[in-house]
């Protein structure tokens, strides 16, 4: 299954007020590698950004302008998601918003088109309990440089939200890694033959050593009320 993973940039926090989606990243991976064959776009919003959402992503009403609106996006990004594991970070925020835009153009809610999604966010809280777990603080856990990271961006969060992913699911495949190891084929072998260098040396037991074995013995038979293992395997 392919697995997509998204994020989005809005002029807000609440669709129920209007705001609106201006920026959607998402990033493909395939069998655990990135691909490249990422999706990217800004989106005219119709309105402006609120003050507290412009700080963090910094993207101006001027900027997005001349970008398209949602709707002429909207089937290339059903198309690109289409059967796909989403992996969002807080995932009921950024479905709040597609689901607003979905719904403002009569398409069924934005998990209808995918196979499942996957929250992040959920997963590292039931990973690291009591710890911080916002995307930053994963990237500090995990040894994920975000130092180019000075504004939140779509496609640049996604990307790291991707390599965090990766990291948080590593122990995933452990148990089956030796699968993707071909087997060496006679052909492939080398036989080293190794010269005796030495007589093997094999030492007795004393009789005194064996009369304490038989002692021991005698004691297991007692407990076992019978033969123990041990004479038994001696006697056949």
């Amino acid at each position: 299954m392919r697995q997509i993973v998204l994020d989005t940039e809005t002029t807000g926090l609440n669709p129920r007020s209007g705001d609106r989606i201006i920026e959607i990243g998402c990033v493909e991976i395939v069998n655990r590698r990135l691909t490249g064959n990422n999706f990217h776009t800004y989106i005219n919003p119709e309105r402006d950004s609120e003050e507290g959402a412009l700080a963090v992503h910094g993207l101006t009403t001027e900027f997005l302008s001349d970008k398209p609106k949602f709707a002429e996006i909207a089937d290339t990004l059903r198309d690109y998601v289409k059967d796909a594991e989403i992996i969002i970070h807080n995932a009921p925020f950024d479905l709040a918003f597609l689901d607003a835009e979905f719904d403002r153009l009569g398409f069924p809610r934005f998990v209808q088109h995918v196979a499942m999604v996957t929250d992040t966010l959920v997963q590292a809280k039931e990973m690291h309990p009591g710890k911080r777990n916002s995307l930053d603080a994963l990237c500090d856990r995990y040894g994920i440089s975000n130092a180019h990271r000075t504004l939140h961006g779509a496609l640049l969060d996604a990307e790291l939200l991707a390599e965090v992913y990766l990291a948080m699911t590593r122990g995933q495949n452990s148990l089956t890694i030796d699968l993707a190891v071909p087997e060496a084929s006679a052909a492939d072998t080398e036989v080293i033959e190794v010269a005796t260098t030495a007589e093997i040396i094999v030492l007795q037991a004393s009789a005194e050593e064996m009369a304490e074995h038989e002692a021991l013995l005698d004691r297991l038979d007692k407990e076992a009320k019978g033969s123990c293992v041990w004479r038994i395997a001696i006697t056949n």
